[in-house]
Parts: C-alpha cells; structure tokens; sequence
C-alpha cells in the first residue's frame, strides 16, 4: 500500500517524525512518500526549515493577500497512484481543493492533519472558519494533533471511529540526549559568557518571534518581577518578525539575553540553565520540551494557543496566569521563590514527558494510517 503525506513546507523539528514514521511503516508493508514545498516570504524569517534526502520537493507559487498567503503546490507523479493521501487542513492551499474533489472519482482516500480549527482566528465565527468546519467532514480521515482537535471534530458531528488521536510530540529522546550531554563545567562558561551570575533565576522563552507570543506582556512582566528580585534574568530563544521589539527592549535590560534560532544541543544548554519556561502568549509543540527539560511553563489562558495547550494541567506540570504584567510577573516571581513547589511541578512535567513522546506519535501515526487503508 503506498501513502502520500504532503506539506507546503518540511520544518526541522518534523524531520526525525517522518524518518521514524517512514521506519515503522515500511516494517508493517506500506510505503510512506513525503512530498513538500518551500516556506513563504513571510514565513522563511522563522528559519525553521528541515530537508530529507528521500522527501520529493516541489516549488511551490505563492500569491500574498493583505496579510494572507494563498498557496498552489504542485503534486510530482508519485501521487497518482497513492491508496492514502494526507493533507494538511488549512484554507490557503488551494491545490487540496483539488485533492479533495478528487474523492469524487478516485479510489484513493484523502485525509485531514490537523488542528481542527484555526486557533489564532480573530473572527472564528467568520467565512474562514466556517469554511474550514464544512470542509473538515469531507475527507476519509482525521488525523487530530491532540484530544482538542478530537473534540472539535465530536462537536461537528465527524465520525469517532475515523479518528487518530496522534498527540503531537517531538524527538524527546534526542532531547533528552542533548540535555545530558552538557557537562556543569560547560554551563558555567556559558553563565560567565552571558554574564549570569550563579545565583541567578532564569526565565527562558523558546519559540518563534510573532504578536501572538504576547512578547510585549513578556518583556514588562519580566520587569515588573527584575523589580522584585534583581536576581531574575530571561534567555529568549527564536526569531522571527517581532526580533526588532525584543532587540530594542534588550539594549536597556542587559538581563534579557538573545541567543537566536537554536536547534538540538545548542538549545538544550539554555533549557538546562533555565528555572521556567515563560510564555505568557500562544504555547504550541514547546510545551513538550519543557516537559522533557523539567521546565515548568506559564503561561495565560486567553492566549491563541495550539491544541498542545490541553497536555498542560495548571498548578501540576504548569501554571496559567493572569494577562497583566503584574498578575504574570507575580506568578512568576511567587514560582522562583518557592523552590519545593517548582520542584514538585517540574517531576509531574517530566513523568508527562513520558507520554508525548514521539515513539507514541510515531506508533499511534501507523496504527492509523492502517486503519485509514482498511
């Protein structure tokens, strides 16, 4: 049986996914194809692309809307007789319609990857949302990032039993490879470089740089609790469209330290540095490397968070605060100071990193595209 998984772009931390997915597939007699295009204008500022020797890429056209991009990707030969497609559920890549009609006329099956809804819509009554609710029904299979997305689609009246819950994870393992790997000696050069002093308490950020990571609550947050403890320092990893903001509040707060786009052990140094992982805006996949660092995450409850937000169970393995940057920072100070209850937290988190693991993914992917095929 031959599979076909398409996606406009291949990001980094999906490359070890379809290594291990592609692995455990071929063992079970399906043939596994990736095909994938290239990030947009916009996108290619988060420096978050991965490649794959095997994958089939494609180049893809883009159309820029106001803020939106309208995709058309192409689809090589491989495809036409694929027994399974799998696409990702987004609106703006006009060549799925295509797919999708096909179900029509084809025997192959097509099949949605996906959150369900679009969690950072700012009218998610509007045409855009609908649209996509309508569209979710009509496709053979559902493969849903975590248990929200499965109660999105409950909620539509989609049919349970074409569902895989696949609990979307990263490689905990290499990462949990590379936190072991860094020596203390080690740390405390890099503490010596960045200034740090021993004693300090480190909040760190991880993610792309973009308005919905609230990065302005972030910074005077940080402030209101640098106020309260001159001990407090915040190391931000990532970069994107909002680098300016971060860039300008940095050259008057020498305790915010920006490291950059880090990948693999270079990122594990600054998680095992850090006491909280502080993102007070939309909390997506670093939710599991917290877990798996020990980092205990805050973060709010209004903010356009993924479907990953529902691993995280507030006062256990993480805290949700308040949208001001008293309430945040306060949460923030009250964890810091309170070393038993971070300590407490922090083993929760890392017994949850036991279960978003991406040998379970990987697993629950497999199981499901067999089922989908039967």
């Amino acid at each position: 049986m031959k599979v076909v998984i398409v996606q406009h772009r291949l990001m980094h931390y999906r490359e070890k996914l379809f290594e291990e997915l592609r692995r455990e597939c071929n063992y079970r007699g399906i043939e596994i194809h990736l095909v994938h295009g290239q990030a947009t204008r916009r996108e290619s500022i988060k420096k978050d692309e991965g490649s794959l020797p095997w994958a089939h890429k494609v180049i893809n056209r883009f159309i820029e809307v106001g803020s939106k991009d309208i995709i058309w990707q192409p689809m090589p030969e491989i495809i036409r007789d694929a027994d399974l497609i799998i696409i990702m559920q987004e609106n703006r890549i006009i060549s799925n319609y295509l797919l999708l009609l096909s179900r029509l006329w084809s025997r192959r099956k097509v099949a949605y990857w996906g959150h369900g809804r679009n969690f950072q819509s700012v009218a998610p009554s509007g045409f855009r949302e609908q649209w996509k609710l309508f569209l979710l029904r009509h496709v053979d299979w559902w493969y849903a990032y975590t248990n929200m997305t499965v109660n999105i689609l409950k909620e539509a009246g989609y049919n349970l039993n074409r569902i895989t819950c696949l609990n979307n994870a990263i490689d905990t393992k290499g990462l949990k490879s590379d936190l072991a790997s860094w020596e203390d000696s080690e740390l405390d050069r890099e503490r010596v470089k960045l200034k740090l002093p021993q004693n300090a308490l480190i909040g760190v950020f991880c993610g792309s740089l973009y308005p919905e990571k609230k990065l302005d609550l972030l910074v005077n947050s940080a402030d209101w609790v640098r106020e309260h403890n001159a001990n407090f320092h915040m190391i931000v990893i990532g970069d994107g469209p909002s680098m300016l903001y971060l860039s300008e509040a940095s050259k008057t707060r020498p305790w915010i330290h920006l490291v950059g786009v880090k990948q693999g052990r270079e990122k594990a140094k600054y998680f095992r540095l850090g006491h909280l992982m502080l993102n007070p805006g939309a909390v997506g996949l670093h939710i599991v490397d917290a877990f798996c660092s020990g980092l205990v995450m805050v973060t709010t409850r209004n903010a356009s968070h993924g479907p990953e937000i529902a691993y995280l169970r507030d006062g256990i393995n993480g805290v949700y605060s308040g949208d001001t940057a008293q309430e945040y920072g306060s949460t923030v100070l009250n964890l810091i100071e309170n070393p038993e209850r971070v300590a407490s937290m922090s083993a929760a988190a890392l017994l949850d990193c036991e279960t978003y693991t991406l040998d379970n993914m990987v697993d629950r992917f497999a199981d499901g595209i067999e089922s989908a095929l039967k």
